[in-house]
Formats: structure tokens, C-alpha cells, sequence
């Protein structure tokens, strides 16, 4: 183990822990570099690979310094062909896992981008072929830093970034400290770092992962495809379909409620028609999850107009807006917040009489700054960096009535706040935009929380609207929104959701071959790196046999080589999925297959 403690003294040379001036350097409000302060670091190296590293900067000189901004552990890969992982959170809902273009930058800050987007996981991570560097902050609460990746040529770099909304003035000889930190030396994709990340936050601050329950592993279909002005008709009438299809849970979604805030049942479904549902689904042996957007008040709500005490208030003394439904923030930490949060859990589970939740909005990923004096903060930000704690008060609320009740948390098309994830049971592909990103997502979570269950969510969002192989060859837990016999007449979005002929034969074959399977709940291998091995691979272990899944838009027979097998063992290779399944064997001592397909190719090797 290598350490290197420096005193924080002004007389100490910058060389002496050999930190180049590049990698840790503070600037002036206009952007350029600080002469005249020396930076003062501690490293290290812990068993795991990771560099932990404490930097200090001493104004050495004899004259005030005015500071702007630091930086701090500088990370550069050099290469043509570099990806990334940037898990940041903003109204593009942009991949998390990218390619680095020549003259491309992107912030990732881990506070607010849009008025309802923001956090993620304090890490970067890039790699090449051969190489890969990771950074990021070694803090247990989200620290509002970004952590820029900037590329100029072949050279791709990045650093932890922390800007000061107010210049900081720094006297002769005073100190301003960086929050601690990590640098990581690797290869393959962002898998390993991210795994690293999660147990060094596990050894260092008691994280604990998830642990899901078996309940949150089974498939789900969800009423969203009726729209808001769905009936208690409509989902009762379905529920037949449901049951002969093979799927366990149904989902309630939004259009129940009077309005965002006001949480009561509106008119047209009343708080007997809501009980009647979930009887209704417990008597067809199913469970129930309830669609919630939380800590979400509308402003025309009754909440909002008798209880400004649980009003998020901006330091101008605006309310912070949610833009999807037109609504103001409550306040993540105030004790107002947290009962009314807690009698809406009693409600749900014990008066309605569901089992679960499906929390939902980019909103839920953080919030600003808290500036109202009911909240009782020491400081503002205190409210980013206790955010997690909102859904500690919900968690525990739910299990204390329903042991075992699923907590599936959406976070809209953000990249997760990695500080909320103890708290959930269920996490879902939040709104993809395409197959690749439902596979993507699934490997994010697999290296954060591997035994938290992974909901792929409705399968119509994926690649033409059917795309099971992509939900079930990663460990997805399979969804649909299907409407049966008829749509809703008011539904706008989801006329393709209507269950066809053809689509109820697709559904019959999948969702058979999940439950038969239930690869969601086997254990992800990092065999194959993301990026840089063709197809795009992902491996699945569970019961003694592997699940290899492999996607290309075309594959023409080029040979593939099947990782993670015994060299002294000869193994059976099963299409499993096909529509007449067949069977070959390999060796283990040479497990090359050679497959011709398109879209995808899942097999069981056994």
C-alpha cells in the first residue's frame, strides 16, 4: 500500500508528491489558472485498485487570491476510438454510455442542468480497446461538482470540477480543500469501475446495495396503454387476458388522482372503484403496484394552496417547477413533507390495498437548493445532499405495512441518483428511447446493485414495439401496456398498444419463455466489453447454465467466441428462443460458434 501525506504548509513544493500542475489546479473568475498557491495532496492506494486522494490548495504567496473555480485529478486516455460512460442528468436524456467525438464536451453535473433534471453517480469512466481511467468523488452524499469530458484531438480527458457560485477570496496563507476523491486504473468498459465505486462505498459510508425481493422479478402488465382517462372497467375487464397471457403484476398508472399533489381519487374512478381494482387483481391471484409521482405538488392543488411548509423555495423565493406536469417541488427533507408522504403510503397499501409502487418523474432525481426556513436546513444545499433521505421515510413506510412491498423508482430518462438506490426495490429503463438503451441501462445497474431486479419497461418503447429478446437476454424484467379488447377512446398516445392477433401471439411466446426462465433474476457477467467486442454481447448466469445473448442489425456467420466456459468440459448450445429450438455442442477448449442472424441471438449453454 503506497501513501504519500503531505502537512499542509505553504513552505512544501508542489513536487513533492509528484502532482503534476495540470492535474490539480484552482482558477480566477475568468477561467485562468491561479499562480501562487501550491496544491497539497495525500494519496492512498487501496487494495482495490482505486488511488484515494485529498487535495488541498495553500495561497502561498504574500497577497489575496480570488478563486473561481478547482480542478482536481486530471484523468487523459489517448486514442482514436474512446468511449465513455457520463452519467449525468439533463433534458436531452442523453445516453449514459457514449462514443468521445473529436471536439466533443459535455459538463456532467451532478446538481440541477434543467429545472427538473439533475444528479446521477459522481464517475466518469474512459476507456479504449486496451486502456481504461475512471474518476470520480469518494463522498457518501452527492457533492455538487461536475465532472467534464473534453476531448481535443486524440486526447480525451477529464477531471472533478467544482465551481463556486460565489468567488471564494483566499488569504495568504489560508486552505481550500477539495472533497475527497478516487482515480482508477483499469481495463475493459465502465462495468469494473463502477463495480469498484460501489463496494469501496459499501466499505468506507455502510452503503448498502438493494436487495430485491422475489415478487419484483415477475412480469408486469401495465394499464398505462388506457391513458389517464382510464375506467376501473377497463383494467378490471383486462385482467382475464392478463392472467392467460402470464403475467403476476398490474400496474394502476396515472388518472386516478384529482391532480399532482391532491392525491385522493378523482370522480370518475372514487375511492371505491380503486379498492374494487385491487380486489379485483388479488382475486385473479396478481398483485397490484400503484403509479405516484411524489414530492410533486401541483399549483392549483390543495397541498399546495393550505401547505406552503412543504414548498421546495428557490433563493429568489420562486417554487421550483416539475415542466412534465406543470407542478412545484415539494421539499425533499422537510419533516411536513415526510408525514404527508407516510399518510399517503398508509393509504395506498392499507386503505386501497396495493402492493407496491411505481414512483415516477425525472423530478425524483434531486432538487435545488432549499431556502424555506419550515425545511430547518443548516444550508440550502443541505437539501441536495440529504435528497436520498425522501425515499429512506417512503421505504420504510411501505415495508412497515407490506413486508416485501416492490419500490420501483423511475427517475425519467436520468441517469440514477446513486445515493437514492438503498431505497428502491425495482429499478426500470425509465422511459428508453431504443433497445440499445434498455441494454445499456441493465449493465449500469448490474455493476451498481447486482441484486436489485431491473424492470425494462413497457416492451412497446423498445425497437419496433416487441423487442423481448432485448428485456429478456439482459435479465429484464418483461412489460407491456397492451389494451384489450379495445382502447380507451380518449387515448391519444397508445393506439398501437392494442392487443392483436399477431401481438397476442408474441406475448404468448415470450412472456412463457420469461417465467420459464426468470433470467432477471440470475447474476450478470462482465464477459464482453460494451463497446469494443462485435455483437454487442451480455451474459447471464442462473441455475447452472449460461445465457448468452448477442445483437446486430445483421451477423453473417462471422465466428464468436463463447467467454466463461471450462476448457476441460464439452458443453450443449440451445436456441432457446427459436420457434423450433435446436441444439450442438462444443468444446469448452474451443468455444467458437459461428451463428447467422438478424437482430439477435439467445442461446443456453449448458
Amino acid at each position: 500500500m503506497n501513501r504519500c501525506f503531505l502537512l499542509l504548509s505553504a513552505s512544501l513544493l508542489l513536487a513533492a508528491c509528484a502532482s503534476a500542475p495540470q492535474t490539480d489546479r484552482l482558477l480566477d473568475p475568468s477561467g485562468a489558472v491561479l499562480s501562487g498557491v501550491e496544491a497539497m495532496v495525500s494519496e492512498n492506494a487501496l487494495e482495490n485498485g482505486m488511488l484515494l486522494r485529498e487535495v488541498a490548495f495553500v495561497n502561498s504567496g504574500a497577497k489575496p487570491v480570488t478563486v473561481g473555480a478547482m480542478e482536481t485529478s486530471r484523468i487523459e486516455i489517448q486514442g482514436a476510438d474512446v468511449w465513455s460512460l457520463q452519467p449525468s442528468s439533463t433534458a436531452e436524456r442523453q445516453d449514459w454510455v457514449l462514443p468521445v467525438s473529436k471536439g466533443f464536451y459535455q459538463r456532467n453535473y451532478m446538481g440541477m442542468n434543467d429545472p427538473d433534471y439533475g444528479g446521477g453517480i459522481p464517475l466518469v469512466s474512459l476507456w479504449t480497446a486496451s486502456r481504461n481511467v475512471s474518476l470520480g468523488v469518494a463522498e457518501p452524499v452527492l457533492k455538487l461538482v461536475s465532472l467534464p469530458v473534453t476531448r481535443k484531438g486524440n486526447t480525451t480527458w477529464s477531471c472533478i470540477r467544482q465551481d463556486f457560485e460565489e468567488p471564494v477570496e483566499l488569504q495568504p496563507g489560508d486552505t481550500l480543500r477539495a472533497f475527497r476523491q478516487f482515480v482508477l486504473e483499469s481495463s475493459g468498459d465502465f462495468f469494473n469501475p463502477l463495480r469498484t465505486f460501489a463496494n469501496y462505498m459499501h466499505d468506507a459510508f455502510g452503503y448498502e446495495a438493494p436487495q430485491s425481493p422475489a415478487g419484483a422479478y415477475e412480469a408486469v402488465w401495465c394499464a398505462w396503454g388506457y391513458e389517464r382517462q382510464f375506467t376501473a372497467d377497463e383494467v378490471i375487464g383486462t385482467l382475464p387476458k392478463v392472467v392467460e397471457l402470464g403475467f403476476k403484476w398490474v400496474d394502476v398508472d396515472d388518472g386516478y388522482q384529482i391532480c399532482e399533489g391532491d392525491w385522493q381519487a378523482n370522480d370518475r374512478i372514487g375511492r371505491e372503484g380503486m379498492r374494487r381494482i385491487t380486489d379485483a387483481i388479488h382475486a385473479a391471484g396478481l398483485k397490484a403496484k400503484i403509479w405516484w409521482a411524489p414530492m410533486a405538488a401541483d399549483p392549483e392543488s390543495s397541498l399546495a394552496q393550505q401547505h406552503p411548509e412543504m414548498l421546495l423555495v428557490q433563493k429568489d423565493g420562486s417554487h421550483e417547477d416539475i415542466s412534465w406536469w406543470d407542478s412545484w417541488y415539494l421539499s425533499p427533507v422537510n419533516p411536513y413533507t415526510w408525514a404527508y408522504t407516510e399518510d399517503l403510503v398508509d393509504m395506498f397499501l392499507v386503505d386501497w390495498g396495493f402492493d407496491g409502487f411505481k414512483l415516477d418523474g425525472q423530478h425524483l432525481n434531486l432538487s435545488a437548493p432549499d431556502y424555506n426556513p419550515a425545511s430547518g436546513l443548516d444550508a440550502p444545499a443541505d437539501a441536495c445532499e440529504r435528497h436520498p433521505e425522501f425515499f429512506r421515510h417512503l421505504y420504510q413506510r411501505a415495508q412497515a405495512n407490506k413486508p416485501g412491498a416492490v419500490v420501483q423508482i423511475c427517475p425519467c430518462g436520468c441517469a440514477v441518483n446513486f445515493f437514492y438506490t438503498p431505497w428502491m426495490t425495482q429499478a426500470v429503463a425509465s422511459d428508453p428511447t431504443s433497445s440499445a438503451q434498455i441494454r445499456m441501462k441493465r449493465k449500469v445497474y448490474a455493476a451498481l446493485c447486482p441484486n436489485l431486479a431491473y424492470y425494462a419497461d413497457h416492451v412497446e418503447l423498445s425497437d419496433g414495439g416487441l423487442d423481448f429478446p432485448t428485456q429478456i437476454g439482459v435479465g429484464g424484467v418483461i412489460g407491456s401496456k397492451f389494451t384489450w379488447p379495445k382502447p380507451n377512446p380518449e387515448a391519444t398516445q397508445n393506439g398501437g398498444s392494442l392487443l392483436t392477433p399477431e401481438k397476442e401471439d408474441a406475448l404468448r411466446k415470450w412472456v412463457a419463455i420469461y417465467n420459464e426462465k426468470m433470467l432477471s433474476m440470475g447474476n450478470y457477467l462482465n464477459l464482453y466489453d460494451y463497446a469494443f467486442d462485435k455483437p454487442e454481447a451480455h451474459v447471464i448466469e442462473k441455475d447452472g447454465a449460461l445465457y448468452y445473448a448477442f445483437y446486430a442489425d445483421v451477423w453473417k456467420g462471422e465466428p464468436i467466441t463463447l467467454r466463461g466456459l471450462d476448457t476441460e468440459k464439452q458443453y450443449t448450445v440451445t436456441e432457446y428462443t427459436a420457434d423450433q429450438p435446436k441444439s450442438y455442442t462444443i468444446d469448452g477448449a474451443n468455444p467458437v460458434i459461428m451463428p447467422i442472424f438478424e437482430g439477435n441471438y439467445l442461446i443456453e449453454v449448458k
